[in-house]
């Protein structure tokens, strides 16, 4: 059977194309070695049960290894602690015995662990006491590992757990206990605090503070991406220039795990439908036809990130003024909503600013807000839906012209408006005229390195052609010359001759208008709001 490319559930080697991670695993056993006991929470679909179960085959030459899935057990196995030992082990009693060794022992510790869960007095001390026997008379280390952890984390009990961990932890110069325990979730369970519920807030102090700090970067990097597309060129020799295409796949996801194996997977699976070869799916074309793709269709993982924005309106609100306005947010954990947007891989801290992760979750959340019924029913947005047909040229965007036409908009629906609007919304509302007029053939995303307070530069992809727009606030004259300087030379490394530039001027004798401009060998195409 040949490999897929696979976003659900857990990737298995046999059957799916995979990046390397023995690298991440040989990081995970030191800490495994060094006796630590840490969490592994990271966001949805970032392949922590796909590593957790790599880690499981990597380490049982050395070790036992439990691994257990919480999602395994219900609901009433969590309502008092002797219906949690009692499903805790059970459990442990079958995923040991997946280990390619019993225990080496005249008297078989499991079937005392067995025997005494089926006391009615049977507590987590009894557990744990069982639990302490089976590695005091294991012949090799034991590792426990518990998967999907956080969605315990509204019981008492499973705190009462996590106490039963730290104390064994505490006490392990005195007993034997587990070599490493390795929790894994979206949630850090040394913070439950946004995992609770408000009658709930009695549990907030997890007693997990005996974790180790798990640093170990689990997104992948272009070379990760171009181990796994090499192994797909393997087998289907599509000619396709793999350093490029992992750079692009890079370059949008920032190696966020679901976005990678997703884009390659619509290229294998959905593209087939559109381009008669391989070949042809495996370029730039392919790949863009792959964002559009992705960004309009309906996956587990947007919708997780929706019922977050939903269920977190002051997540929304952060997130909404640091993709509009342009003011930079510093990043600090203990603030709630970065803190809420962090745990859900919204964002990221690039030295101490707080930035979107990556283009495809920044350009799906413009699309999210750009496509709200209000917005939508905004004068700008309708003259955008009247003006579309206008701007397409022999398959080619008339970017000019399109400034034009929302000068003259912008210039008759907003204004009479103050500066605070210009500099908060305006921005806003030229990505609300251009989405209708790109949308189902062009993508668009937000140039990370170069937004700020004072310029944004859009980049636009259209059918292979690139239109390069930079949107920025005018403080003087002089401020200006220097931006069309700047994006003169920043036009270099799209190997561009033409660029865009939208200022909005909050000088009362301003001259609204479009003009051009010649810096060197470049063409600066300037519209004045």
């Amino acid at each position: 059977m040949s490999k897929r490319f696979n976003t659900t559930a857990v990737c298995i080697p046999s059957e799916h194309y995979m990046v390397n991670i023995d690298n991440r695993l040989k990081q995970i056993k030191q800490l495994v070695d060094e006796n630590k006991y840490f969490t592994i929470n990271r966001a949805r679909q970032y392949g922590k049960t796909t590593t957790l179960r790599a880690l499981y085959r990597y380490l049982k030459s050395e070790y036992y290894v439990v691994l257990m899935d919480f999602q395994t057990f219900g609901s009433l196995d969590f309502e008092s602690e002797h219906t949690f030992a009692i499903a805790f082990a059970n459990s442990f009693v079958r995923l040991f015995l997946r280990n390619d060794q019993a225990l080496d022992n005249p008297v078989n510790p499991l079937s005392k662990l067995t025997t005494d869960s089926q006391n009615e007095n049977f507590s987590l001390r009894i557990l744990f006491n069982d639990l302490n026997y089976i590695c005091s008379v294991s012949d090799k280390p034991i590792v426990l590992m518990i998967d999907e952890v956080d969605s315990a984390a509204n019981n008492q009990v499973f705190l009462d757990f996590l106490s039963q961990l730290r104390a064994g932890y505490i006490d392990r110069d005195l007993e034997p206990t587990f070599k490493s325990v390795i929790l894994a979730g979206v949630y850090d369970i040394k913070n439950l605090k946004h995992k609770l519920r408000n009658d709930d807030e009695h549990k907030y102090n997890s007693p997990w503070n005996i974790a180790a700090d798990f640093n170990i970067d689990m997104s992948f990097s272009q070379k990760d991406i171009c181990g796994m597309l090499s192994d797909y060129e393997d087998d289907y020799h599509t000619g396709m220039d793999i350093e490029h295409i992992s750079g692009l796949i890079y370059s949008y996801t920032s190696g966020y795990p679901y976005l990678v194996s997703r884009i390659c997977q619509i290229m294998d699976e959905k593209l087939p439908e559109k381009y008669t070869s391989k070949h042809d799916i495996w370029t730039v074309y392919g790949f863009n036809s792959a964002i559009r793709i992705l960004l309009s269709e309906k996956n587990t993982l947007f919708e997780s990130l929706s019922e977050k924005l939903n269920s977190y309106p002051g997540l929304s609100d952060m997130l909404k003024t640091l993709l509009f306005t342009g003011k930079s947010i510093s990043y600090n954990y203990y603030e709630e909503s970065i803190n809420i947007a962090t745990i859900f891989g919204f964002v990221r801290d690039n030295n101490g600013v707080l930035v979107i992760s990556n283009r495809i979750f920044e350009t799906w959340l413009y699309n999210l807000y750009l496509s709200t019924a209000e917005m939508q029913q905004t004068d700008i947005y309708k003259a955008s839906l009247q003006d579309k047909s206008q701007f397409i040229v022999n398959g080619h965007l008339d970017m000019k012209h399109i400034l034009e036409k929302f000068v003259i908009h912008f210039h008759d629906i907003f204004g009479d408006k103050n500066d605070k609007f210009l500099e908060d919304e305006g921005r806003r509302y030229f990505l609300l005229y251009l989405r209708p007029i790109i949308n189902g053939t062009g993508n668009y995303y937000i140039e990370a390195h170069t937004r700020d307070l004072r310029r944004t530069d859009i980049i636009v992809d259209y059918l292979g052609n690139q239109y390069i727009i930079e949107m920025k606030i005018w403080h003087g004259e002089e401020y200006n010359n220097r931006g069309e300087k700047q994006l003169a030379d920043y036009l270099d490394l799209y190997h561009s001759n033409t660029g865009y530039m939208l200022s909005f001027n909050f000088n009362k004798n301003k001259h609204i208008g479009v003009h051009e401009i010649m810096i060197d060998d470049k063409k600066i195409i300037e519209a004045v709001v």
